[in-house]
């Protein structure tokens, strides 16, 4: 799917030109770091300032606050990073009420801002929510709080524009942020030299995550299963640069198994065959069009949490978009080295079943839209910002 990129015309002189962007996490800063430039492109006049990372002030944002002093995974970061999300929330208020923006511009960190959003509406500030918060897949009814909070939303999953329509949201579908920036530098003969795999034997890239809780949770069974597979294959750990490296060689001493850090698309693109992470991976994974296992294992209590409130049908999200099983998942107690090694195995002798996951991945891929999701939410950014222009004269 090729979606158009709409051309708004840039507000004029009189405009309003002053954005309040926040972006709550490493993610977020990112895509809001490409907002941000295509913004510039399309209204170059108009001032951006918020909360951010290296991103964003790339992208010539100023950043009051730094994103790396609220952002945090789980209980105990969340606690950790309590004083600052509770002094920049203040801080945002403050300027929501005392120097009102023309625009309020979120991207996901939905429980910070949703809350800001409320403040926003008080204060007649427009708002724009871009990544959208996957209330689809767990809390719901906060659906409810967005309809009546943000002006209007970018959707990156083609279905979640049918969702937030039906609960009374506007809401375009603009693409995938992710669909620009997954491209491999080399081709896969290059990346087998430049590593010296053998290229008579299948390479198998093993995913376990991008923080140390994955990792302790699934690395041991992918290296189990890339040990039950044996010497057919060759198997190479693409490794987060957030990882220790030396924690990852510790896992991996006396294997016949590599570690390789910061150079992953290039290694999913080179491998036959993926052991992965549920989360981001997945969908990057998808986007190289890379057959894969999806694992997904948490804290026992953690998980049981997560059944009551996440309710899709899938956990990997190739699955989700494509809406039936594109690619084996193996959830919690399936989490072996025996089960990886016998879906692994099944993708890697069945040329059918293998074929059928490439042909699957494709169209997860046309499904996520050809690409220019930043350049279309910034149009919509203008629009609003010269719709308020004329409501204002």
């Amino acid at each position: 799917m090729t979606l158009p990129i709409p051309r708004s015309p840039v507000p004029g002189p009189r405009s309003p030109r002053r954005i309040l962007l926040v972006a709550g996490e490493a993610s977020g800063d990112i895509h809001g770091g490409d907002l941000v430039a295509a913004l510039k492109r399309q209204a170059p006049e108009v001032e951006v300032f918020g909360v951010g990372g290296p991103s964003l002030h790339a992208a010539g944002m100023r950043i009051v606050v730094d994103t790396a002093t609220i952002a945090g995974m789980g209980l105990v970061e969340a606690r950790d990073k309590l004083g600052a999300l509770i002094r920049t929330y203040r801080q945002l208020k403050q300027i929501l009420r005392t120097e009102p923006p023309d625009l309020l511009v979120l991207i996901d960190f939905p429980e910070f801002n949703l809350r800001l959003a409320k403040i926003a509406k008080q204060v007649g500030v427009p708002v724009f929510y871009y990544i959208s918060p996957q209330v689809w897949a767990w809390r719901k009814r906060r659906v409810h709080t967005i309809a009546k909070r943000v002006d209007r939303l970018a959707a990156i999953f083609p279905f979640e524009s049918a969702f937030y329509a039906s609960h009374g949201c506007s809401v375009e579908f603009v693409g995938h942020p992710l669909v620009d920036r997954v491209h491999p530098t080399r081709s896969r003969e290059d990346t087998f030299q430049r590593y010296g795999f053998d290229p008579a034997r299948k390479l198998i890239a093993l995913l376990p995550g991008s923080r140390s809780q994955e990792v302790h949770y699934l690395l041991a069974p992918m290296l189990g299963a890339a040990a039950l597979l044996g010497d057919a294959y060759q198997c190479v750990v693409a490794a987060a640069p957030t990882l220790p490296a030396e924690d990852l060689h510790a896992h991996t001493k006396g294997l016949s198994v590599r570690v390789i850090q910061g150079d992953t698309y290039n290694l999913v693109h080179a491998a036959d065959l993926v052991l992965v992470a549920s989360g981001t991976a997945t969908l990057e994974t998808a986007l190289l069009e890379r057959p894969m296992v999806i694992v997904y294992r948490l804290a026992p209590f953690t998980y049981l949490l997560a059944r009551l409130l996440i309710d899709v049908p899938f956990i990997g999200m190739p699955n989700l978009i494509a809406e039936h099983r594109v690619v084996p998942e193996l959830i919690q107690s399936r989490v072996t080295p025996e089960r990886i090694a016998t879906e692994a195995r099944r993708l890697l002798t069945d040329a059918q079943a293998y074929s059928v996951a490439k042909e699957g991945l494709r169209e997860v891929r046309r499904r996520l839209g050809g690409g220019g999701a930043a350049e279309r939410a910034a149009a919509l950014v203008v629009d609003m910002l010269r719709s308020r222009m004329k409501n204002s004269e």
